[in-house]
């Protein structure tokens, strides 16, 4: 895809912070912000509403090719359960396949916008002129989540959490349909030890630079 506008590409593992990240950054450089991850657990959630089987892949890209943006203000969609359920479904290529001119249209909006996501750089929008990958520790990702969980009123383990983060990530690192993993040309920003306005600073300022070069090649 050739980016028509200034796309950010904001990817990484469950719990990096690379959600947050990306709205800041959208808030900062005036740019729409797409979450491809809610596309996934309504995907997720909306199959197994329907009683279909999530590692089904004629019912999970049934789901996929009947999503509407109405669905993504769904709360449910926010809980441990959708988490999981999005990670089962993004293993097939129907779902995904289903799911990327959906993507794709919401980048090409006039100005530009900023994705997030498990394989925006790679694969949804791989000429986006500026593209970071976000990643921690499982641990701290896991306690980021734990206490993202815990303030939505979910009570779960630690353990249970960490044990959750674990498995996703090899879930979708190892499928073979657009797998997680850096861009070649992302810029690495490891959060582990990082506030938050810290690590929002630090994706500031690596768009700035990459808008720069961008504009400077027009």
């Amino acid at each position: 895809m050739t980016a028509p506008s200034f796309v950010v590409a904001v990817d990484g593992p469950a719990a990096s912070g690379k959600g947050t990240i990306a709205v800041r950054l959208g808030r900062m450089f005036g740019l729409p912000v797409l979450d491809t991850g809610l596309l996934y657990r309504a995907v997720g959630v909306l199959t197994d509403r329907a009683g279909g089987n999530p590692d089904d892949e004629a019912a999970a890209s049934d789901g996929a090719r009947g999503l509407t943006a109405a669905v993504l203000d769904d709360p449910a969609l926010r809980t441990r359960g959708a988490g999981e359920l999005a990670s089962r479904v993004a293993v097939h290529p129907g779902v995904r396949a289903a799911l990327l001119d959906f993507q794709r249209a919401f980048a090409a909006q006039p100005g530009g916008a900023v994705l997030d996501g498990r394989d925006i750089g790679t694969v949804i929008c791989p000429d986006a002129p500026a593209k970071l990958y976000v990643t921690a520790t499982p641990e701290v990702r896991a306690e980021r989540r734990w206490k993202q969980l815990a303030g939505q009123g979910e009570t779960v383990e630690y353990a249970d959490v960490l044990a959750d983060i674990r498995r996703r990530d090899a879930r979708d690192g190892a499928r073979e349909a657009a797998p997680m993993v850096a861009a070649r040309d992302a810029e690495l920003l490891d959060t582990t030890e990082m506030t938050i306005d810290l690590a929002a600073d630090a994706a500031r300022r690596i768009v700035e630079a990459a808008r720069a070069r961008w504009e400077a090649s027009r």
